[in-house]
């Protein structure tokens, strides 16, 4: 597609390096964007220029926040005995969408794919054994996609985990095989978090 300006060509590259958007979808976007007047356009860039410079990850879990510890690991109503281990922050808004978990979230920042480059020293896996050795947990949920990697990384940190004096449960398998957690609906994932399990080794 011939575009015949570069400054919009620019644009539309850059959004279309942002996954599940293509070249015509981009262009629809950008061509949008230039219709608008230029007070809306400097809003939508300023947002994502703050949002970019002001968006922290919560000391405590990873969770995205606004502040140096994030509003769930900040809820004195939340149980803090029991920790939800997810992939992403797409999982954590998954679960609490679901609005059945009444715990705090480790977020491990991706799960161990070799195919990827990705290795256990990637991930934020050391702080959540110093978790499970603090003596204030009872209980870890692996809240991670039911696909290899997802099984690899729970086999991974069963092994690191299974010392501790703390009780190791995973999801039921109501969330199929193979699918990623944040695309199950909210009932099946309930349902799947309610009627946790505890981990077996295959």
């Amino acid at each position: 597609m011939k575009i015949p300006s570069r400054y919009i060509e620019n644009a539309v590259e850059q959004l279309s390096s942002l996954p599940g958007i293509g070249k015509r979808t981009a262009l629809r976007l950008v061509l949008q964007l230039l219709n608008r007047s230029d007070q809306e356009v400097e809003q939508f860039a300023q947002a994502i220029l703050e949002m970019k410079a002001h968006i922290k990850k919560c000391n405590s879990c990873g969770n995205i926040s606004d502040h140096e510890v994030c509003s769930i690991c900040s809820d004195p109503r939340r149980d803090h005995a029991i920790i939800c281990v997810v992939e992403d922050i797409r999982d954590v808004l998954a679960i609490e969408s679901t609005e059945s978990y009444k715990g705090i979230y480790h977020v491990l920042g991706g799960i161990i794919s070799p195919m990827d480059g990705v290795g256990p020293s990637d991930l934020n896996i050391t702080s959540l054994v110093e978790k499970a050795q603090s003596g204030t947990v009872t209980e870890i949920i692996f809240a991670l996609s039911p696909t290899m990697e997802g099984d690899t990384t729970n086999f991974y940190l069963f092994k690191k985990l299974t010392d501790k004096q703390v009780l190791i449960t995973s999801l039921s398998r109501g969330v199929a095989v193979g699918t990623e957690l944040q695309y199950a609906d909210e009932l099946t994932l309930s349902r799947s978090l309610m009627q946790r399990q505890p981990f077996k080794i295959q």
